[in-house]
């Protein structure tokens, strides 16, 4: 079955004047044109591409990698806005559609909004979407204390940054936790550090605990190493220098300097951190 708004997996069928028409297992077909083809591609080969409707509602495929897919949520830019809706840009020759029933407020041009893209029953096209709360799952949690996660910034405030979990629950990274500025629309890796009774999710940057100890003495040794066995941060260094300079925490600093120095493979002295 060739599935809209994701990647399939497809056969070369047959060349035609407008590029190559690939078949599914079930023997339908969809045009992939000409200026998409792979050099040297023949009949037979299978080609990954991202299905999607052309300005005039027909299935079309691309090579092209958008940076949204079904069911997912990303950060685009408004390249339009007309009677129906807001268009955002996407990569492709077509732009995205953002009715106005999908807008928490009306989007203005050359601005970026947190979306989620899915298949409208009632037209069978793909559309995207800010009323981001009704995609997301409250009732079933699917991950787990420690777990690493995938996580898009959708919101600062006073507390921390919201996020969406995996593309389906809603989190929260604490300010006094999070050791770096986020950014709506940064994606990264976060961990599960709790799960409340209400289904609230809290979410660290860092792994918990020792398991987040042992590679972070690592880096610092091998960053030692490279710098010719000094380092001039400290435990009196501040938390934005330690980030710049080695990208974790301040507290997971400590910790990992702690270790090192219990083994004896480094001294600490008032100027810095020094390879024994």
């Amino acid at each position: 079955m060739i599935a809209l708004g994701e990647y399939n997996l497809l056969r070369i069928d047959r060349f035609m004047t407008p590029g190559a028409f690939l078949v599914d297992e079930e023997g339908k077909d969809v045009l992939l044109p000409n200026k998409y083809l792979p050099e040297n591609a023949s009949v037979g080969d299978e080609i990954e591409v991202f299905i999607y409707t052309d300005s005039e509602d027909r299935i079309i495929a691309t090579t092209i990698d958008p940076p949204i897919t079904l069911n997912e949520f990303g950060f685009l830019k408004v390249k339009d806005v007309n009677n129906i809706g807001a268009f955002l840009d996407w990569g492709l020759e077509k732009d995205l559609l953002v009715p106005f029933s999908e807008q928490n407020q009306p989007m203005e041009i050359n601005r970026w909004y947190v979306v989620r893209l899915f298949l409208d029953d009632k037209t069978n096209r793909l559309v995207a979407s800010n009323k981001l709360n009704k995609f997301l799952e409250v009732d079933y949690i699917s991950v787990e204390v420690n777990e690493e996660v995938d996580i898009l910034v959708i919101e600062k405030t006073d507390l921390g940054y919201k996020l969406i979990i995996n593309h389906v629950h809603k989190g929260l990274a604490y300010a006094s936790e999070t050791f770096r500025e986020l950014n709506v629309g940064d994606t990264l890796k976060g961990y599960i550090k709790n799960i409340r009774e209400d289904g609230k999710i809290d979410v660290s940057l860092q792994k918990q605990g020792y398991d987040n100890v042992e590679p972070s003495s690592k880096q610092i040794l091998d960053l030692l190493k490279q710098q010719n066995g000094f380092l001039a941060l400290t435990d009196k260094s501040e938390p934005d220098k330690i980030y710049d300079v080695l990208q974790m925490s301040k507290k997971t600093f400590k910790k990992a300097i702690g270790n090192l120095y219990r083994r004896k493979q480094i001294r600490l002295e008032e100027d810095g951190i020094y390879l024994n």
